[in-house]
C-alpha cells in the first residue's frame, strides 16, 4: 500500500507523464486520461472560487482543450502539470470574469438604478478603508510587501513568486502567512 505523499508523487509523475504524451504524440488516449482525473478536479477548484457549477465545467473544458494545445510549453523544471494545468484553469475563469465586466459601468439599464450607484457616504467609507490598509501594508517589511503585492495585487501564483524573486516556494508561503498575520493584527488595533 501506497502513503499518501507515495500517491501524490505517482500522481504528479503521472499527470506529467500524460502531458508530454500529448506534447509529443498528440496522444489521445493520454489526454481522455488526462480529462477523465483533472476535469473533475479543475471544476471543484474553480466552483470553491465561487464560480457556479456550469460556468466551472465550461472553463474546465476549455482549460483541458487548452493543454491539448499547448502541452508543448509545459516545463516540468518550472512547475508540477498539475500546477500548470490549474494555472491556466485560473487564468481562464478570470480571462472570462474580466470580458463579462461592462466597459462603460454606468451605461444602460444599470444608471438607472440608483442601488447600483455609490452613495457619497459609501465612497467615502471605501476610501477610508483603502486608507487604512494602505497605511497597514506600509507598516510592514519591505520584503513582505513585496510579497502581498504580488500574490494578492498581481495575482501572481506562489511558484511563479517563488521563482522571480529566488526565493524558496516554503520562504514565499511562510512570508504571505506572516504578513497576513501582521496586517490583520494591525488592521484590528487601527478599528
Amino acid at each position: 500500500m501506497k502513503s499518501a505523499s507515495g500517491q501524490a508523487r505517482l500522481s504528479s509523475e503521472t499527470l506529467g507523464r500524460l502531458v508530454t504524451a500529448i506534447a509529443c504524440h498528440q496522444d489521445r488516449a493520454a489526454f481522455a486520461e488526462l480529462f477523465q482525473l483533472m476535469a473533475p478536479r479543475i471544476k471543484a477548484y474553480l466552483m470553491s472560487l465561487g464560480s457556479l457549477p456550469e460556468f466551472a465545467e465550461e472553463v474546465a473544458q476549455e482549460a483541458l482543450l487548452t493543454v491539448w494545445r499547448k502541452a508543448g510549453y509545459f516545463d516540468a523544471s518550472r512547475a508540477s502539470a498539475s500546477t500548470w494545468i490549474f494555472t491556466i484553469a485560473r487564468n481562464l475563469r478570470i480571462d472570462h470574469q474580466r470580458r463579462q465586466r461592462p466597459t462603460d459601468p454606468l451605461a444602460g439599464d444599470e444608471a438607472e438604478d440608483p442601488e447600483l450607484v455609490p452613495t457619497p457616504e459609501k465612497l467615502l467609507i471605501d476610501s477610508l478603508e483603502e486608507e487604512r490598509v494602505r497605511t497597514a501594508l506600509a507598516a510592514l517589511p519591505p520584503e513582505q510587501q513585496t510579497i502581498v503585492r504580488l500574490s494578492f495585487f498581481s495575482e501572481q501564483p506562489h511558484s511563479e513568486i517563488a521563482r522571480e524573486l529566488g526565493l524558496p516556494l516554503g520562504t514565499v508561503k511562510s512570508r504571505i502567512r506572516l504578513a497576513l498575520g501582521r496586517l490583520r493584527r494591525l488592521l484590528d488595533d487601527a478599528s
